[in-house]
């Protein structure tokens, strides 16, 4: 009961130190000194009373305190204490005051971090940064409160969905809120820049830090979301186009984008409407993701509210936010004559700007995939799903050409450029060409499509090799990236092409046979956990002259009673051997799904090495 009494005020006073924030920003604005160290001081209090409400919203979670309202609906007595501990944001409420402690502790380190640059643009940043937290303390604080109280207190709480009590889930939303909110001062800078017409390649080089901080936070969090769902939602795959794996994929193809221009801001002066114009949709992005998610709009198996009062006024806050954004832009912005530079048809410019208008196309395609069954239900009552097909359909032509951009475009200069390995690039892309059509040829349809598609991934494979030869210390990061991005794409291409699956219904002692594998279903045993009972099935796979013994698991939780499905997997540096079990109605057969997932580990590799060259980018020396 203490706990969440003093989270509550502290959230109550932490919206009231917003005002002195205001006042003497606005206050230090006119004068003509440097940064009033006031503005520090009050941006830190904000940051530990947030700090002090969150922390005691885990205490709350630990030790059980059933009288505030959000712990009794996410938790139990018999949960784990780390699970307890994750509850406090797996939830609603918890995961939104773990956006606002983000959103203070960025902009605290923002004005520790820009000591050396223009002291009106850093009181900017502050203010229209405090306009975003001053509308998630009032979200919080009106209709999200994480400390209401429960009269009379009851003995026991509802529990936290099973499929949620993951070691990866526990820490994917940290990481993931780490990549949206980093966004939010993205978009505060950005605006602050333009406003005082500060943006330059001085100001490309700082904000480019703060790109690559969201980038790769949010990054990674996509990263382990589709690791968890992977092996604990039994779908046998890395992405399934749910609706909110696509609402964090979008601000993910925005960042990037922006990051890329960023660099040719910096290198160039040029590209500057693009900067301005992405920092505000990445932003709108990662907002909108939080109302289609929280609103209920979107269904999924992690979303976490169905309140459509609640998504109501984060679309209303981000109406405003995005009127002043743009409000921003239109009055404060003036096209500069380096903009209108035109760029030889042979540079790093055109490349990086053509890649950027597939990046939008293939942004656009996502947006419209998510929102459009949203407005056909909303218009006819018409509901649908989009799914795969959709996707891939729309994407794979585009990624062709972006695949071979990728490729060519560090191989090119600045301003002009001339090929000078012309035999080379040809060579290189003969080979990989001959060597994706003995890949494709033997395995069915779409053999021109998937050579070309897997020809141009090796291409840009080959050529990120050849720069790691050549030494290339200055463009490590860059190199570390596309080798990862084109290792990505054939990991990809290849489960896609040599996976296979067998779906059939089994009694314990029955095996199943084709001609490539046998499936023993060997036994079923009972096991008494702490909070589930477990039911484990034993198989016996024999295929290839290889014999693997997998379990896979039914899990019945008993608060709240839910059963969940536990895939088991068999990971080798080739493939995986993915199997899960599920009952079947009024029958003693159970359902079987066994999968055969080529490269899944080097999709994660891949990811983490995409990962690596952003960190290597920014942690890279100024004069490196």
């Amino acid at each position: 009961m203490i706990y969440s009494s003093v989270g509550f005020y502290a959230l109550i006073l932490g919206l009231t130190i917003s005002f002195p924030i205001f006042f003497f920003s606005i206050k230090n604005f006119r004068e003509n000194k440097i940064l009033d160290s006031k503005i520090i001081n009050f941006s830190f209090i904000q940051l530990l009373l947030v700090i002090i409400s969150f922390f005691s919203l885990v205490m709350s979670f630990i030790f059980s305190d059933f009288s505030n309202e959000t712990v009794f609906n996410n938790s139990h007595t018999t949960k784990p204490l780390f699970y307890k501990i994750t509850g406090t944001w797996g939830n609603h409420e918890g995961s939104l005051l773990l956006w606002l402690l983000v959103l203070n502790l960025f902009i605290f380190v923002f004005l520790l971090k820009t000591r050396d640059l223009l002291k009106n643009y850093r009181i900017l940043t502050v203010l229209f940064q405090q306009i975003t937290i001053v509308g998630f303390f009032i979200f919080l604080i009106d209709s999200s409160n994480p400390f209401n109280h429960v009269f009379p207190t009851p003995n026991e709480g509802l529990g936290l969905n099973p499929i949620l009590q993951d070691p990866a889930l526990a820490i994917h939303p940290p990481i993931l809120y780490l990549g949206y909110v980093g966004s939010s001062i993205i978009f505060s800078s950005v605006l602050s820049a333009t406003s005082l017409n500060y943006i330059s390649k001085t100001w490309a080089t700082h904000f480019k830090n703060w790109v690559l901080i969201s980038w790769i936070f949010l990054t990674l969090g996509i990263l382990l979301g589709s690791i968890w769902a992977y092996y604990e939602l039994g779908w046998g795959g890395f992405w399934f186009w749910d609706p909110v794996e696509n609402v964090s994929l979008m601000p993910w193809l925005a960042l990037t984008t922006l990051l890329h221009c960023v660099l040719v801001l910096e290198k160039r002066s040029t590209l500057v409407s693009w900067v301005i114009v992405l920092s505000i949709s990445t932003f709108t992005l990662s907002m909108c993701g939080t109302f289609l998610v929280r609103s209920g709009i979107l269904n999924s198996v992690h979303t976490f509210a169905s309140d459509p009062e609640r998504g109501l006024f984060i679309l209303s806050f981000l109406f405003i936010l995005v009127f002043i954004s743009f409000f921003v832009f239109l009055v404060f912005h003036k096209s500069d004559k380096q903009e209108m530079i035109s760029f030889s048809l042979l540079s790093k410019e055109t490349s990086l700007l053509i890649n950027n208008w597939i990046m939008m196309y293939f942004l656009s395609v996502v947006l419209i995939g998510t929102i459009y069954p949203i407005f056909l239900d909303v218009i006819s009552s018409e509901q649908i799903s989009v799914g795969p097909p959709f996707y891939h359909k729309l994407i794979i032509p585009f990624l062709i050409p972006f695949l071979i951009f990728m490729a060519l475009g560090p191989q090119l200069k600045w301003i002009k450029s001339e090929f000078t390995e012309k035999t080379n690039l040809i060579l290189f892309f003969i080979i990989s060409f001959i060597m994706s059509y003995f890949i494709v040829k033997n395995f069915g349809n779409n053999l021109l499509i998937n050579t070309i598609l897997i020809s141009s991934a090796i291409y840009l494979f080959f050529i990120t090799v050849k720069d790691f030869l050549k030494k290339k210390k200055y463009n490590i990061s860059q190199n570390l990236s596309h080798f990862g991005f084109s290792l990505f794409i054939l990991s990809i291409l290849f489960n896609n092409i040599f996976s296979s699956e067998i779906i059939t219904n089994l009694k314990v002692g029955q095996t199943y046979v084709n001609e490539k594998v046998q499936i023993q279903f060997k036994d079923l045993k009972k096991f008494e956990e702490k909070n589930y009972v477990s039911f484990k099935g034993y198989f016996l796979i024999t295929a290839n002259q290889s014999i693997d013994e997998l379990e896979p698991e039914l899990r019945v939780y008993n608060q709240p009673n839910i059963i969940t499905s536990e895939a088991d997997i068999k990971t080798t540096l080739l493939s995986d051997k993915f199997i899960t079990i599920n009952t079947v109605q009024n029958e003693e057969y159970f359902n079987i799904r066994y999968q055969v997932k080529p490269f899944m580990l080097w999709i994660w590799i891949s990811v983490l090495i995409i990962s690596l060259g952003g960190i290597t980018s920014l942690l890279k020396k100024k004069n490196s």
